[in-house]
């Protein structure tokens, strides 16, 4: 799900103002042998912008812009092509003033790529995230190998869960790394935008790589998205005062997060779709019925819909979750979540007696953990 989130992020173009418009030529071959029916095609965002029969593997193709911006190669052999689909033998590239050179002795997945500067930090970028995707496909491919009696064993599900976190970390860091190092190319602001489906942004995190891209960058229209994101994680940093917010249960009861004042308070942001949230709730249930009763409570907002409604409530009552749970079922515009800046899930604000965010996204033992320290 994050991943699929992350490469639909990263496909939307990059614009910038009174840019002057260019073609980048790209050129391939791919083995010798590649004939009619095959076709491959370029797709910028979610629109195929020119195709090309191959013949004896090769092909050219023609991309358009005004500032360099991601677009998605994909070889059909059978000559069809869906303009949704993310998976069989696809490549991405950045469209820049120049040209990009594809090579390969049968497919795009074993393509060697050169392009221009953007290109090419794209490469890098893309070399130091492969090995940690890799390693979490490994993970996927071993549990899918698995019975369904293992994988309902005492304990899987925390164990598993607490891998995919921790490779999840590697990669934001991989990105973040990259963003520091690389304050003026355009693939540094498009890993920030990514990254926000693989974790919940930080003020004290994404902040400073933030200020320090270059003002063109930050002049563009999603830099400038990105940095009224910034200002509003600001405001919900460690030691603000926690936004209020009133939404109903499922049964129409309105609850008030004002309502838990003089105690410590979880909000946590979650979906009845959303596997990671739903994968977390027995550990946030253990470290519940440990601290419940001790000055600890927890206040669920759900990010489901309208039409998952019954889901939500279902998946309430499926994962036993005993504390309080509301939404105004619409959805990432939910109110509470636009106040807290939530732009992925599962997120969690801890919010103390006196109304202050004590600290954002405790998960797995890092919860009890934090609890311990602050409940005696």
């Amino acid at each position: 799900m994050k991943k699929l989130l992350l490469l639909t992020l990263l496909a939307l173009p990059t614009l910038a103002p009174a840019q002057t418009p260019f073609v980048c030529t790209i050129k391939g071959q791919l083995g010798q042998t590649l004939n009619a029916p095959a076709k491959i095609y370029l797709q910028q965002g979610f629109t195929i912008t020119d195709s090309a029969t191959l013949k004896n593997g090769a092909f050219e193709l023609k991309g358009k812009g005004t500032v360099p911006a991601i677009a998605d190669l994909k070889l059909r052999r059978t000559g069809h092509v869906r303009v949704d689909g993310l998976l069989g033998d696809i490549t991405r590239i950045y469209l820049e003033p120049g040209m990009v050179t594809i090579t390969s002795p049968d497919s795009l997945a074993h393509a060697t790529i050169m392009g221009g500067p953007t290109m090419t930090d794209y490469l890098r970028l893309d070399a130091a995230l492969k090995p940690i995707l890799a390693r979490m496909q490994a993970v996927s491919t071993e549990v899918q190998k698995l019975s369904e009696a293992q994988r309902q064993a005492l304990g899987f599900k925390e164990q598993t869960q607490a891998r995919y976190e921790t490779l999840n970390k590697e990669m934001v860091q991989a990105n973040y790394a990259f963003v520091k190092a690389n304050p003026n190319s355009t693939v540094s602001l498009d890993a920030l935008l990514g990254m926000r489906m693989w974790e919940s942004p930080r003020y004290a995190t994404v902040g400073l790589l933030y200020e320090a891209l270059s003002p063109a960058l930050k002049n563009t229209p999603q830099g400038r998205d990105y940095g009224s994101m910034v200002a509003a994680l600001k405001s919900i940093g460690i030691g603000q005062l926690a936004p209020g917010f009133s939404q109903n249960t499922p049964e129409g009861k309105k609850v008030s997060l004002a309502d838990y004042r003089g105690k410590y308070v979880l909000v946590d942001f979650w979906a009845s779709w959303c596997g990671p949230c739903r994968a977390g709730n027995p550990a946030v249930t253990k470290v519940y019925n440990q601290y419940k009763g001790r000055n600890f409570d927890i206040l669920g907002v759900s990010l489901d819909n309208e039409k998952s409604r019954a889901k939500w409530v279902k998946a309430i009552a499926d994962d036993h979750l005993a504390w309080t749970q509301v939404s105004d079922l619409k959805g990432f515009k939910n109110a509470a979540a636009q106040r807290y800046a939530v732009w992925s899930i599962p997120q969690n604000f801890l919010v103390g007696p006196d109304g202050k965010i004590v600290a954002v996204n405790l998960h797995g033992a890092e919860l009890g953990a934090t609890l311990a320290k602050l409940i005696k």
